[in-house]
Protein backbone atom coordinates (compact mmCIF):
# COMPACT_ATOMS: atom_id res chain seq x y z
CA UNK A 1 0.00 0.00 0.00
CA UNK A 2 1.23 3.48 -0.88
CA UNK A 3 1.08 5.92 2.02
CA UNK A 4 1.34 9.58 0.97
CA UNK A 5 3.96 11.77 2.60
CA UNK A 6 1.25 13.86 4.25
CA UNK A 7 -0.11 10.91 6.20
CA UNK A 8 3.40 10.05 7.35
CA UNK A 9 4.11 13.67 8.28
CA UNK A 10 0.91 13.87 10.31
CA UNK A 11 1.65 10.62 12.12
CA UNK A 12 5.28 11.54 12.88
CA UNK A 13 4.30 15.04 14.05
CA UNK A 14 1.50 13.88 16.35
CA UNK A 15 3.58 11.09 17.91
CA UNK A 16 6.80 13.09 18.24
CA UNK A 17 8.91 10.90 15.98
CA UNK A 18 11.35 13.65 15.05
CA UNK A 19 13.99 11.37 13.48
CA UNK A 20 11.45 9.90 11.07
CA UNK A 21 10.12 13.40 10.35
CA UNK A 22 13.66 14.50 9.45
CA UNK A 23 14.07 11.57 7.05
CA UNK A 24 10.70 12.42 5.47
CA UNK A 25 11.83 16.04 5.09
CA UNK A 26 14.80 14.88 3.01
CA UNK A 27 12.92 12.30 0.92
CA UNK A 28 9.68 14.10 0.05
CA UNK A 29 9.14 15.67 -3.36
CA UNK A 30 6.96 18.43 -1.85
CA UNK A 31 9.26 21.39 -1.30
CA UNK A 32 6.75 23.27 0.84
CA UNK A 33 6.23 20.29 3.16
CA UNK A 34 9.99 19.91 3.43
CA UNK A 35 10.43 23.58 4.37
CA UNK A 36 7.60 23.48 6.95
CA UNK A 37 9.18 20.43 8.58
CA UNK A 38 12.59 22.12 8.56
CA UNK A 39 11.23 25.26 10.21
CA UNK A 40 9.41 23.25 12.88
CA UNK A 41 12.37 21.00 13.72
CA UNK A 42 14.70 24.01 13.91
CA UNK A 43 12.30 25.84 16.23
CA UNK A 44 11.81 22.72 18.36
CA UNK A 45 15.54 22.21 18.89
CA UNK A 46 16.90 25.77 18.98
CA UNK A 47 14.18 28.31 19.87
CA UNK A 48 13.82 29.33 23.46
CA UNK A 49 10.36 30.75 22.90
CA UNK A 50 7.59 28.19 23.31
CA UNK A 51 5.34 30.51 21.31
CA UNK A 52 7.66 30.21 18.28
CA UNK A 53 7.68 26.41 18.55
CA UNK A 54 3.89 26.26 18.83
CA UNK A 55 3.45 28.60 15.86
CA UNK A 56 5.71 26.53 13.61
CA UNK A 57 3.97 23.34 14.79
CA UNK A 58 0.55 24.82 13.95
CA UNK A 59 1.76 25.99 10.53
CA UNK A 60 3.05 22.49 9.76
CA UNK A 61 -0.24 20.90 10.80
CA UNK A 62 -2.26 23.45 8.82
CA UNK A 63 -0.23 22.76 5.67
CA UNK A 64 -0.57 18.99 6.11
CA UNK A 65 -4.34 19.41 6.51
CA UNK A 66 -4.54 21.61 3.42
CA UNK A 67 -2.42 19.24 1.31
CA UNK A 68 -4.36 16.17 2.43
CA UNK A 69 -7.56 17.86 1.29
CA UNK A 70 -6.15 18.05 -2.24
CA UNK A 71 -4.63 14.55 -2.36
CA UNK A 72 -6.67 11.49 -3.36
CA UNK A 73 -7.13 8.88 -0.64
CA UNK A 74 -4.77 5.91 -0.61
CA UNK A 75 -6.22 2.75 -2.09
CA UNK A 76 -5.11 -0.64 -0.90
CA UNK A 77 -4.68 -3.19 -3.64
CA UNK A 78 -5.53 -6.77 -2.70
Amino acid sequence: MYIPDYDKALYYTLWGQWDDLLVLMVRTNDDILSKKIEVFLHAFHYQRSEEQVMRSHEELLQYIDHAMGHTPAAIMEV
